[in-house]
This record gives C-alpha cells, sequence and structure tokens, in this order.
C-alpha cells in the first residue's frame, strides 16, 4: 500500500480541519477530554459575563477562550484529516467488481458487496480479487500492488502459509478458487481504511492514565484560583483598596485556563493518531494505539523462520556432481527433469543451469514427454522422454535422499558414498539437497537453500544495540536451524517447535516481566501472535495469522519491527516531552501572571505595592498581563502542533539520557517560553490599544 503522504499543512486539509473543529464545539464532543471541557465551560461563562457585563476586554478574553478550544479541536482535526486523506487515496483503489461465485460447480457473477463468508469464489486472468479468503484450489500469479506498493506479482496456492489473498488484489496468471473469509464490506481494505480514518481510536492506558493525571493537576489548579479569588478579597479589605475591576470572573477564568494542563490535553490524542499514520508511512497497519506504545518498550523479538526470516522457498544455489559426471552435464539433466515443474525449487533449478552454463532445453516437446508429478508417497518427481511409438527412452528423477537411494538401488544401480558425504555436509549447513539421477544412475545433487532476506543481519545487529533480543523459533530440525540462525545473524534459536511451545515460550517470557514481539506468517503462527504484546503479521501469511495480529506488515519485511520499536519510542518520547513542556509552562505562567494582577495591592502613598517588585517582566498591567497570557496560551497549542505529528527527532539513548534531554530542552523552554512569549505580546496589544 504506497499511501501518498499528504503535507502537514495543505489548503484542503486545512481548511477540511477548521470545519470539523467548529462542529467538534459540542458538550458531548468536548467531554471526554476533561481539562479541555473545563475550557469549554469558561468559554461559555466568560462569554455570559460579557453579554451582561459587556466590555473590550471581556469580549477579547471570550474570543481567545473560545479560541483555545478551536486549536484543540483543530489539532486533534488536522491529525485525523491526514488520516482520511490517506484513505481516500486507498478508496481510489478500490474498483466496482464482480464476483464468480461457484454453485454447484457452475458460475454465478454477483457484485462483490454481497458475497459472503463461505463463499466459493473463481478468480482468473484479469480478474479483480473482490473479498479476502484463502486458495482452495489452484496456483497462481497475483498483482498486489494496490495494498503493498509492490509491483512483483507474487504466487499464491492452495496449503500453506502463501494461501491468503486480498480483497482489491488482481489476478495476472493461470485461476484459482478461493474461500472468502470476510463478508463484503468488511475485507481487509475496508478494515485498513477504517483504521487509518481513525475513527474508532481508542485512548491507550498510557493515555488514560495522563488523562488522569492531568485531570488531578486540573482540579489543584482549580482549589489554587479559588483560594487566589479568597486572598484577593481579603487583602483589598485589609489594605482598604478596591480591586474588583481587577479580580474578576472572566479574569479568574482565563487565569485557570492558563494554569491547568491545556497545551498537553489538546495535543494528546494528536500526538496518538501521528503515531498511528507514521507506521502507514512505513506500510505498517496497526489494529491498536496500544501496540505502537508496547512497541517501544519491547525486550525480545521473536520470529518465524520460514517466510519471515527466509524467503520461504527454497532456491536452487549449487550442482554437485557424482563421481565421472560434469557439472555442466548434471545441470542439463537437472533442468531437463524441471521444465515441467511448477513450483518455485524447480524453476530456480531451471534458472541455476541457464544463469550457469546458457543451457536451454526448449527442443523438448509435449509429446515427447511424460512428466511425473510429485507425491508425498515416492518422494520424488522427474521426467520420462519417449519415442513417437509413447515408449520409454529416457527416465531421469530428483527427488530426497532417502527416496532417490531406493529408487536407484530398485534399479540395480549402487548409490555412491562421495554423494551421501555431500548430502550430509549440506543438512548440516541448512539446505536440502536433491539427488538426480538418469535411469539407475546417480549423476549428482542439487543444492537447495532456504535463502535469508536481504540485509536482515544488519537489522538485527541494530535490535541487538537498541537492547532487543532476537530468537528464532521454527520447526525445522536442529542443524537446519542452528545453520540459518548464525546466518540470520539471531540471537537464540529454538528447533523442531509445534505452536504450543511457541506460545508457552511468550507466556514463560513475559512471566519474566519481558515484552514480547512476534512476527509470523502462518496459521500455526497465529496462538504466539495473538499472545504477543506485539503481533506483527506478514501481509503475504494467512488470513488466521494477520486477524490474529495486532499489527500487519503489508511489504512483509520481519526487520519492519526496527521501525515499529523506533517509532512506538518516538511517540512515547513525544508525548513526555510535550508533557515536559506543557506542565513547565503552566507553573511559569503562574509566576508571569500573579504578581503583575495583585502588583497594586499594599500600595501606600500612590506607590506600588511589595508584589509589584515581582513583575520581573514589566507588564504593562493587570489587564495586559491576562490578556498576554491568554492569547500565549491559545497559540502556543498552533505552534505545537508540527512537533505533535512529526513527532520529536528519535536518537538511541538511555532512559537517563532521554530525561536528562527532556528537562534541559523541554522543561526548561517550557519556563523560558512564557516569559519571552508573554512579554512580546505584552508590548504589540498595549502598542496598539487594546487594554488600557
Amino acid at each position: 500500500m504506497q499511501v501518498k503522504k499528504a503535507s502537514l499543512f495543505s489548503a484542503k486539509l486545512v481548511l477540511e480541519s477548521i470545519k470539523t473543529s467548529i462542529t467538534h464545539l459540542t458538550p458531548g464532543f468536548q467531554f471526554h477530554n476533561p481539562v479541555m471541557f473545563l475550557t469549554y465551560l469558561g468559554a461559555i461563562f466568560t462569554t455570559l459575563c460579557t453579554f451582561f457585563t459587556p466590555s473590550f476586554f471581556n469580549i477579547q478574553i471570550s474570543c481567545w477562550l473560545w479560541g483555545t478550544v478551536l486549536f484543540a479541536n483543530f489539532a486533534s482535526a488536522i491529525a485525523e484529516s491526514r488520516g482520511k486523506a490517506q484513505a481516500a487515496s486507498l478508496r481510489t483503489k478500490q474498483k466496482q467488481t464482480v464476483a464468480k461465485k461457484l454453485v454447484d460447480g457452475k458460475e454465478v457473477t454477483i457484485a462483490a458487496i454481497d458475497v459472503k463468508k463461505g463463499d466459493r469464489i473463481l478468480c482468473k486472468i484479469g480478474d479483480v480479487i473482490p473479498a479476502d479468503g484463502d486458495v482452495v484450489e489452484g496456483i497462481a500469479m497475483v498483482d498486489e500492488s494496490a495494498i503493498t506498493g509492490e509491483s512483483a506479482p507474487v504466487i499464491r496456492e492452495s496449503g500453506g502459509d502463501r494461501s491468503a489473498v486480498t480483497a482489491g488484489t488482481s489476478v495476472v496468471s493461470d485461476s484459482i478458487i478461493i474461500e472468502v473469509t470476510s463478508d463484503g464490506g468488511n475485507s481487509f481494505l475496508d478494515r485498513m481504511i477504517h483504521l487509518i480514518e481513525g475513527a474508532k481510536r481508542q485512548k491507550t492506558p498510557n493515555e488514560i492514565a495522563l488523562s488522569i493525571v492531568l485531570s488531578a493537576l486540573t482540579i489543584i489548579f482549580l482549589l489554587v484560583t479559588l483560594s487566589i479569588k479568597v486572598f484577593a478579597d481579603y487583602s483589598a479589605r485589609v489594605s482598604h483598596q478596591n480591586i474588583s475591576h481587577i479580580v474578576t470572573l472572566p479574569v479568574l477564568i482565563s487565569l485557570l485556563v492558563c494554569l491547568i494542563p491545556t497545551t498537553i490535553s489538546a495535543l494528546l490524542s494528536a500526538i496518538g493518531i501521528a503515531g498511528m499514520d507514521r507506521l502507514i508511512q512505513r506500510n505498517v497497519i496497526a489494529t491498536s494505539g496500544r501496540s505502537i506504545e508496547a512497541a517501544g518498550d519491547i525486550n525480545l523479538l521473536i520470529l518465524d523462520k520460514t517466510g519471515t526470516i527466509t524467503l520461504g522457498n527454497r532456491m536452487a544455489v549449487e550442482f554437485i556432481p557424482a563421481p565421472g559426471v560434469e557439472v555442466q552435464e548434471l545441470a542439463q539433466i537437472a533442468q531437463i527433469a524441471s521444465l515441467p515443474d511448477e513450483t518455485s525449487e524447480g524453476r530456480s533449478i531451471v534458472v541455476l543451469a541457464k544463469n550457469l552454463f546458457q543451457i536451454k532445453a526448449e527442443s523438448l516437446y509435449p509429446d515427447e514427454v511424460h512428466f511425473i508429478p510429485f507425491s508425498a508417497q515416492t518422494r520424488m518427481s522427474g521426467i520420462d522422454l519417449l519415442d513417437p511409438q509413447g515408449n520409454v527412452i529416457r527416465s531421469i528423477r530428483k527427488g530426497s535422499s532417502g527416496a532417490m537411494q531406493k529408487h536407484i538401488e530398485w534399479l540395480g544401480g549402487v548409490f555412491p558414498e562421495s554423494l551421501q558425504l555431500a548430502i550430509d555436509a549440506i543438512a548440516q549447513k541448512g539446505g536440502t539437497p536433491l539427488v538426480v539421477s538418469d535411469g539407475s544412475k546417480a549423476v549428482g545433487i542439487v543444492y537447495l537453500k532456504d535463502v535469508i532476506k536481504g540485509g536482515i543481519q544488519e537489522r538485527f545487529a541494530q535490535m541487538r544495540k537498541m537492547g532487543i533480543r532476537t530468537l528464532m523459533v521454527t520447526g525445522d530440525n536442529s542443524l537446519t536451524a542452528r545453520a540459518i540462525a548464525i546466518e540470520a545473524g539471531v540471537d537464540d534459536f529454538v528447533a523442531e517447535a509445534t505452536p504450543e511451545m511457541k506460545l508457552a515460550r511468550i507466556r514463560q517470557e513475559q512471566e519474566l516481566g519481558f515484552l514480547v514481539a512476534m512476527t509470523g506468517d502462518g496459521t500455526n503462527d497465529a496462538p504466539a501472535l495473538a499472545q504477543a504484546d506485539v503481533g506483527v503479521a506478514m501481509n503475504t501469511g494467512t488470513q488466521a495469522s494477520r486477524e490474529a495480529g495486532n499489527m500487519v506488515d503489508l511489504d512483509s519485511n520481519p526487520t519492519k519491527l526496527l521501525d515499529i520499536v523506533e517509532i512506538g519510542k518516538q511517540l512515547l518520547m513525544t508525548r513526555g516531552a510535550l508533557t515536559t513542556f506543557s506542565i513547565a509552562n503552566d507553573v511559569a505562567k503562574y509566576f508571569a501572571i500573579i504578581p503583575a494582577v495583585f502588583g497594586s495591592l499594599y500600595a501606600v502613598s500612590n506607590r506600588e505595592g511589595v508584589l509589584h517588585a515581582l513583575n520581573v517582566m514589566g507588564l504593562h498591567s493587570p489587564q495586559s498581563a491576562i490578556l498576554s497570557s491568554v492569547i500565549f496560551n491559545a497559540l502556543i497549542i498552533i505552534a505545537l502542533i508540527p512537533l505533535a505529528l512529526r513527532g520529536v527527532s528519535y536518537k538511541h539513548r538511555s532512559a537517563t539520557q532521554i530525561l536528562r534531554h527532556n528537562v534541559l530542552v523541554y522543561g526548561l523552554g517550557g519556563v523560558v517560553a512564557p516569559f519571552i512569549g508573554i512579554k512580546i505580546i505584552d508590548f504589540c496589544i498595549t502598542s496598539i490599544g487594546l487594554v488600557p
């Protein structure tokens, strides 16, 4: 899925977000954010006060309080609008397709939306697959570029872990019959669109916990503001001064809004949505924000081997001839035996012979050969060359070493001891030896290797630096597993593993306090994917694995987890940084506002009061101090939206280093910014006469 990345503030997104911000000015929507709901109530009461006691100052306060609420709405709306824009680009890829449903062996054409779970659909060359499903008959090349963005078609066949097909992809060769696994309108692509739009995004546990903390701080500052009113009334009586024109209800509401953590509360939702957005840009769909956060803290990555660490297709990499046989002769015989073989292994033998020796065997005609398909009983396949009368003149076979040894000896041949040594050596390397015979003579071995995905060793090394252990779990024997583990560079491996063993290992690690991520692509990986804290299913895998995981990697690259971890850490760092800034910002505003508001108390002989000495900023008047603070409080939300959407830059640091960086940069910045910003705004509004 290559989704066009929308710019942060394109005109279309901004206009749509402004509209959404206004429509969200309802009590029901605001109630979900306690801090902003209190600001919302404050704006309402200030507006009512302005209506009954109109003044230019009160009108300005009311406008900026409403602006604060609107800017908070805008922060979440702009994040959601980016997601909706991406979803719209996905929708353009969906076509009005029809499905060829099989009913009693006959084709019945129906609309794709009418497809039901369990239906069997015939898909031929050029057909768009109408629904998610599993291939139950046939093999075909499928173009999945609409989902993955990868232009190269992939093989989808019945059985195994490459049977899943996705709605919106298209068949480019042969034909397949699929069994639908989802009802119309509930396909994987439909769910992707809903997730990208963020319509059903739920708060994560960390967000809920932070919301509770912010609500508690809001209650504390509410009590502080009430106590300020009591202090002001008492001080006015004692000093025989009248400050009722200063400490008004709009002023107290403004003071409360400036002190409560409106900044982080306004940006909290946008930070979470932006985290999912950054994952989507890397072709990963997360079904919950919780999984993104968990990814930032994982300690252990458990990977399946086949299709995850390796490509999943055994490929021919070497021809090993028997004594007295030339390697080119072996390559030619192996290529002849593999010409009718449509498996990935068979095709790789043909390609290897052609690449190494430029061997071409197109001179064979269909009426001169008879293909012997592979069967579980014989464990071999091959080809018989026929004369014009149909008599076998040459018989070539290839298959497992044990089956081929019995076949050769049954025909009266002798299996060379040197080939057995080569077979043992290949097995120790984790490869698969495929013995080739010409009649009763063993001519050599084709070395099949489960190819490691490119760049995986470097990515595992990066994970190790981040403190993430890697564990490969596979059903292969110990020799094969060890060889693949060493080549891939994983920290440890478990061989001959069953689905129950994978699940038990994850539970064991979790009981020890580790957060576990699991990647896999097969049906047998589904229980482990569901149990893991972060379950990343490969898009090329089965439907069961994709349903079990809480993330789907559309590129089917297991090392993508490194990107997922970095995004998770970046999300947590962004939230922590902006929380630090917001709280420091609120404390600073308290010390900036209070001296200016109460600087005239206890004044003697028309001189400034004792609290005026604390007005180090030299704000013009109590009214200008309040108005400047309210304006700054609103504008800082807009100023921080780009940072909330992009996230703070991620660099691998320890928790202590991250805390020190947050305190120095965002904590100190949160203290300094209000003093500078409020002073500049105070100068501007007094210069143009907005306050007396």
